[in-house]
């Protein structure tokens, strides 16, 4: 893919998002880093200082449809063209399904699933214009595997996952490719907040790496796809980055 026009990543101010954003403006590409929180956007923006000229930061909730569309117009007249999309802003939970409300599952939905096919479905609209692009979303094993806990959170991811594959075949004729990363466990502060004593212990016990992965771990996987000189011809693909842990069987225990 040529380094020409830009790169969207949602939830691009902190975790696999920020350290996406800084793993391409340094292989050459520029960026929209798009976010909810103001204060991770400023702390990114004063972190990437150095490459002021080719990042704009931009605040955007994915869950308000008229938001995207109007942003997306906007990156895409100000911008184009938009060569690549990833979806990475997202809200988890752990909580047992006795206790998951209808209202958290929603707004778990709501963000993880819908606010990725919204501005999926705007930025394949300008790519169908301008000669295509590539769109990643970040999915979780947690899509892959049944995991406790994990009802809401991985019933949107495992709706990525589907989403994935089905834009991938609409989307192929106009030269837009969409693929998956399914990250297991990684040092964000979303997993740092979520992730209590026991439940890392319980992770590094199962991972046959025996740890969590950094974010920039994942962020290469993303360049990858990204890259049409590298990935022209993957399409509707879901890559597990998570030390193996999805296929696992019987672990030497510890």
């Amino acid at each position: 893919m040529s380094r020409e026009g830009r790169v969207i990543v949602t939830g691009g101010a902190s975790g696999i998002g920020l350290a996406l954003v800084e793993n391409l403006l340094n292989d050459g590409w520029q960026v929209i880093a798009a976010d909810i929180g103001e204060q991770a956007i400023e702390a990114a923006r004063g972190q990437l200082a150095a490459f002021a000229d080719k990042v704009h930061f931009a605040r955007v909730d994915v869950s308000d449809e008229a938001a995207v569309i109007s942003a997306v117009e906007a990156w895409a007249e100000e911008f184009g063209p938009l060569r690549g999309l990833v979806n990475s802003a997202g809200i988890g939970a752990v909580t047992p399904a006795f206790e998951t409300t209808v209202e958290q599952f929603r707004r778990i939905l709501d963000i993880n699933l819908v606010g990725s096919f919204v501005i999926s479905r705007e930025v394949a609209r300008a790519m169908k214009q301008t000669g295509g692009g590539s769109i990643v979303n970040i999915a979780s094993v947690s899509g892959l595997v049944g995991s406790l806990g994990r009802t809401a959170y991985g019933s949107s991811k495992g709706g990525v996952i589907q989403m994935t594959r089905i834009l991938a075949v609409e989307f192929a004729e106009y030269g837009i490719r969409v693929n998956a990363v399914a990250p297991g466990p990684i040092e964000t502060p979303m997993a740092k907040a979520m992730h209590s004593a026991v439940v890392r212990k319980n992770w590094e016990e199962r991972v046959p790496m025996r740890r969590y992965a950094e974010p920039q771990e994942v962020a290469g996987a993303i360049a990858f796809l990204l890259d049409e000189a590298k990935s022209s011809y993957v399409t509707g693909q879901t890559i597990a980055v998570d030390g193996g842990f999805s296929i696992a069987g019987l672990l030497q225990p510890e």
